[in-house]
């Protein structure tokens, strides 16, 4: 983990979901494609894309703009209200990671949310009340850019007080991760329980 031809890492930015809880997004998506005869491997993608290009997951779009847009691409159907039930409810904090989260920053580490996320966050936050666990949340929607644009990744981590070098960023999202990369963040893709903990009790050596 440490390297002394590089920053010592003084911030870590954790993506939300399917790092910090589990990926509802996708799942409830998975389920939805499912229960309608639509393709379970294709419907999220397209939903990622849909979120973007109707400019919801930067603040520039409604959710409804977002749904219509799904609609017209894929042949979903059914009631806006019902479907992001199905996603929204899968969105479950692990308190492993949690704890982590606390452990860091009692070690004096930086510690923050950089997520792709729509106003949904802000729901999430109401029903589980995570954001206290760290210094800074930032939200794609309210950011007004996202983790496709790899700009962000060096906004965030100035925001954040932190040189690029000096921020760890975790997502399960191997492109994302290869983006930050690419913006001078050193970057880990989350790949279940055991191997993130070996690589952040190693940082805290």
């Amino acid at each position: 983990m440490k390297d002394k031809n590089q920053h010592q890492i003084t911030t870590l930015l954790f993506d939300y979901g399917g790092v910090l809880a589990e990926e509802g997004f996708r799942d409830g998506l998975t389920k939805i494609a499912r229960q309608q005869g639509l393709d379970p491997a294709t419907l999220p993608r397209q939903a990622m894309d849909a979120v973007y290009d109707s400019g919801y997951v930067v603040g520039r779009g409604r959710e409804s703009d977002f749904w219509q847009l799904l609609k017209q691409r894929t042949g979903l159907t059914g009631d806006p209200a019902l479907l992001r039930r199905e996603i929204l409810e899968r969105f479950r904090l692990r308190s492993w990671m949690l704890e982590w989260v606390d452990r860091l920053r009692r070690h004096g580490y930086r510690v923050g949310i950089l997520s792709d996320q729509t106003d949904w966050l802000d729901e999430l936050e109401e029903r589980d009340h995570f954001f206290h666990h760290f210094d800074r949340v930032f939200n794609s929607y309210h950011l007004g850019m996202g983790k496709r644009n790899p700009r962000t990744f060096r906004t965030v981590a100035c925001r954040m007080g932190a040189r690029p070098g000096e921020v760890l960023f975790i997502d399960d999202s191997l492109s994302n991760v290869e983006r930050a990369r690419a913006a001078g963040l050193r970057a880990l893709r989350f790949e279940g329980r055991e191997p993130l903990e070996r690589e952040l009790a190693a940082l805290l050596e």
